[in-house]
């Protein structure tokens, strides 16, 4: 089986595939919340419980991929996956074979999360299209009809604006954070709900109504992330909600570099 991490600031989101069927299939896939302290131990006990309350033993991996956006835990994860399933996890980094030409300045500044998105979403809608991660921080990601990587925006996630606001303004408790029945509030509860949900809506279509401007072309447009649902409804743009999508490009980012790392271990 393969085991798919993709590790982002606030949670990380665990997949299992099947390799013996083809296409590969997804089994098993858990969102837990990302620690940074946490040891080697620490993770490696709690993927094993996982495992095993879902009827799974950690003997069945047999090749682990990981995208990270975290640097502090990586060498953590690289011993836990040597220590727990024996297997040397293959990491997306500089040097790994994508199949996507990448169109920035300095493509090792790019999220590895972004990139294995794009791949993904090209993979599965074609291009041109645009990614709307909605994570700690709110990504897009432009892909070219062409496959190419073109850029991006990065914003701060809803979480994080909530958040400065709470901390900033004395007199405003914390709320929960859902889509008011209207936009017009009558207490300081819906004001809140009615401007953190709807500003935000408009942040979020105002990025993209600039960038399929400048594209000159109707993209498709993908959603994904732990709010995705939540935004998406009252969204003029996006098309598509797709969950599991970065857990996808993993997979994809896996095929295409199975046979080379195969023929090295041969070596």
């Amino acid at each position: 089986m393969l085991l798919a991490l993709d590790v982002g600031n606030t949670n990380t989101v665990v997949g299992l595939y099947r390799l013996d069927v083809e296409p590969m299939e997804l089994a098993a896939h858990w969102r837990i919340t990302t620690h940074r302290a946490q040891t080697v131990d620490e993770y490696g006990v709690f993927l094993v419980n996982l495992f095993e309350m879902n009827g799974m033993s950690p003997n069945q991996v047999t090749h682990i991929i990981i995208s990270s956006v975290v640097p502090p835990v990586e060498s953590t994860l690289r011993q836990m996956c040597e220590t727990y399933f024996h297997v040397q996890p293959l990491f997306v980094e500089p040097g790994i074979k994508t199949g996507m030409p990448v169109l920035v300045d300095n493509p090792a500044e790019l999220g590895a999360d972004r990139l294995v998105n794009a791949i993904a979403a090209f993979e599965r809608y074609g291009g041109p299209c645009i990614i709307v991660d909605f994570g700690t921080a709110t990504t897009f990601d432009v892909v070219s009809a062409k496959g190419e990587y073109m850029g991006g925006a990065i914003a701060p996630g809803l979480g994080i604006s909530a958040d400065a606001l709470f901390a900033r303004a004395a007199r405003l408790g914390r709320i929960d954070i859902k889509r008011p029945s209207k936009v017009i509030g009558t207490n300081t509860v819906t004001h809140l709900q009615s401007g953190l949900y709807y500003g935000y809506i408009g942040l979020v279509d105002g990025i993209l109504e600039r960038m399929m401007a400048e594209l000159g072309a109707a993209p498709r447009v993908i959603a994904t992330g732990g709010l995705a649902r939540q935004i998406s409804a009252d969204s003029r743009f996006i098309d598509e909600i797709d969950d599991m999508l970065t857990l996808d490009g993993l997979r994809i980012l896996f095929e295409r570099n199975r046979a080379a790392r195969s023929r090295s271990r041969a070596q």
